[in-house]
């Protein structure tokens, strides 16, 4: 489940096969020129029906913290995220204050729970993950993250993830402890491979904002050559894009 960051991105990756997509947050925000955690509830919205809209396939939405603390704000938000067409949505645990970068643990309990409410009220029957974020904001304990996946699991959440947890055994933990729902796996550098991690059991692959980064790191790569050498040497054997989005 890939992670496009606009229409084209999104149109590319469907004609590649995959069949299902996930929005990324970042990757929003570094097409806005922005940073990650600056993008806006509405401008989140309405990305979210522009790749719903664009493609075929499913598509999960990154929705961060749900856009709101309490759990009212995130079910109201949660409520609006599902009217954009996506397939599914996340909401993490992380609260964004370096002093206290975890929601409580009963507190992310019930946002996890607010969002299972506004879902099946909403009748679109998406597809809810509850994302813990200790191993992503300093709070890397193991046994943390599996007691918070299995609360937001009995919370409602249909599919659980813990982004940048690299360790297999680790990721055979989880696994084991939320079965048999679902687990999203992230692969952000070469650490493991599909057919490795399906055997470990998980059910679902995300990577982010790393498709977006990998486009970035050719833009500035050929960018700096012209600003500090003049020479065009990555101007060879580039894709034909135009093709790609030919009828």
């Amino acid at each position: 489940m890939p992670n496009p960051w606009d229409v084209g991105s999104a149109r590319l990756l469907e004609s590649l096969g995959f069949r299902a997509l996930a929005t990324t947050s970042a990757g929003l925000a570094w097409s806005l020129g922005l940073p990650d955690a600056q993008v806006t509830r509405d401008q989140t919205i309405e990305h979210l029906r522009q790749i719903a809209e664009a493609v075929s396939v499913p598509v999960n939405a990154d929705f961060t913290d749900g856009y709101a603390v309490d759990p009212t704000g995130v079910a109201a938000n949660v409520t609006l995220a599902a009217a954009t067409g996506i397939a599914g949505l996340s909401i993490e645990d992380s609260s964004g204050d370096d002093a206290h970068p975890l929601y409580d643990f009963e507190l992310a309990v019930e946002r996890v729970a607010a969002a299972r409410q506004a879902i099946d009220e909403s009748g679109t029957g998406i597809v809810l993950t509850g994302r813990s974020e200790g191993f992503v904001c300093g709070r890397p304990d193991i046994d943390e993250t599996i007691r918070r996946l299995r609360a937001y699991a009995d919370a409602g959440a249909d599919c659980l993830y813990a982004p940048r947890i690299d360790d297999l055994d680790h990721v055979s933990a989880i696994v084991a402890a939320v079965s048999p729902k679902p687990v999203n796996l992230l692969i952000n550098s070469p650490f493991t491979t599909v057919a490795a991690a399906a055997q470990l059991g998980v059910r679902r692959i995300s990577v982010g904002g790393t498709l977006a980064r990998t486009a970035w790191d050719g833009v500035l790569s050929a960018a700096r050559e012209i600003a500090d050498q003049g020479t065009f040497s990555r101007f060879e054997r580039l894709p034909d894009v135009e093709a790609l989005f030919a009828d």
